[in-house]
């Protein structure tokens, strides 16, 4: 069942956002062994665990975060390696390890049903998690997950030159030469041409990225990329075998991850919820917020 997504609800706040500075505000640490986890809870009722993306953090989700919060108990972190969490320089980042850190934040939080919400790097994390969850390894109950433009399926994914680059043999030379010119340029080409960040919004991405020498860890992070070619039958098989409700937000203009791995979705899901936006890139909650929250909106009353 495939959905082009019309606006019927008012803008709200979900356009204006939280400063990053005010998003760090009202956050609060744990720690995940020797390390400290930025996170933020607010709301209440139904648990949504939102799973931000990669070089990004969980400050991606703030147009979302308010109007979200009146109906879901919402939590997020920023996992390790990403925005104000620890970003040790000698260290083996996993997704897997990635999935122990929000697994055994749900637990000591004692939530005993969740819904996912994932996006580009933490649709990887959802698909461990589901892959656990189909194992009984979970001490929760996973109750739907929805994606936005995430390789889900390896062998469609397309990054982008720096991307390529970083994941290379001479990633440490790169992730040393990523001025800020660099990044913004390439960064930029992720996005819709109608909607693309702000000079006030790159800022703010770079501060995430840069913070506590977040470039030169780019290197370790990005190994992500083998890592989903390696465990690609898990994950994709996870789909497969899901039990929950699954949807997928798609923006079409997404260069690496856009229309060629909604059409891989459509041939592997067995009655594949895709919801197409037209004209929105790889980050549909920070170019098309409303439209993101009417599709998600749509999805869970149907649940």
């Amino acid at each position: 069942m495939e959905r082009v997504v019309s606006l019927d609800i008012p803008a709200s706040d979900a356009a204006t956002g939280i400063p990053v500075h005010r998003w760090q505000q009202g956050g609060k640490w744990f720690s995940y062994g020797e390390h400290a986890i930025f996170s933020r809870m607010e709301g209440s009722g139904e648990v949504l665990l939102l799973l931000h993306g990669f070089p990004t953090a969980s400050w991606d989700w703030n147009r979302l975060w308010r109007p979200l919060s009146q109906a879901r108990q919402l939590l997020v972190a920023d996992m390790l390696g990403f925005g104000f969490s620890d970003k040790p320089i000698d260290y083996d980042y996993s997704i897997v390890d990635q999935a122990d850190l929000q697994q055994g934040w749900l637990e000591a939080l004692g939530v005993k049903r969740v819904h996912l919400l994932a996006h580009d790097y933490g649709c990887s994390v959802a698909q461990e998690l589901l892959a656990r969850d189909q194992e009984e390894g979970l001490p929760f109950e996973i109750a739907s997950v929805c994606f936005l433009n995430g390789a889900l399926f390896p062998e469609v994914h397309q990054p982008i030159l720096i991307q390529r680059l970083l994941a290379g043999p001479l990633g440490g030379l790169v992730s040393r030469g990523l001025t800020r010119r660099v990044f913004d340029h390439n960064f930029a080409k992720l996005f819709a041409p109608a909607s693309k960040p702000s000079a006030a919004e790159l800022d703010n991405f770079w501060q995430l990225l840069d913070y506590n020498n977040g470039r030169g860890i780019l290197p370790r992070l990005i190994r992500y990329m083998e890592e989903r070619r390696c465990h690609r039958n898990r994950w994709v098989g996870a789909l497969v075998e899901a039990r929950q409700p699954m949807r997928l937000i798609s923006g079409t203009a997404d260069p690496v991850s856009g229309i060629a791995m909604a059409d891989r979705y459509r041939q592997i899901i067995e009655q594949p919820d895709i919801v197409a936006l037209e004209g929105v890139g790889h980050y549909p909650h920070f170019e098309a917020p409303v439209k993101v929250l009417l599709a998600l909106q749509q999805f869970w009353e149907r649940d």
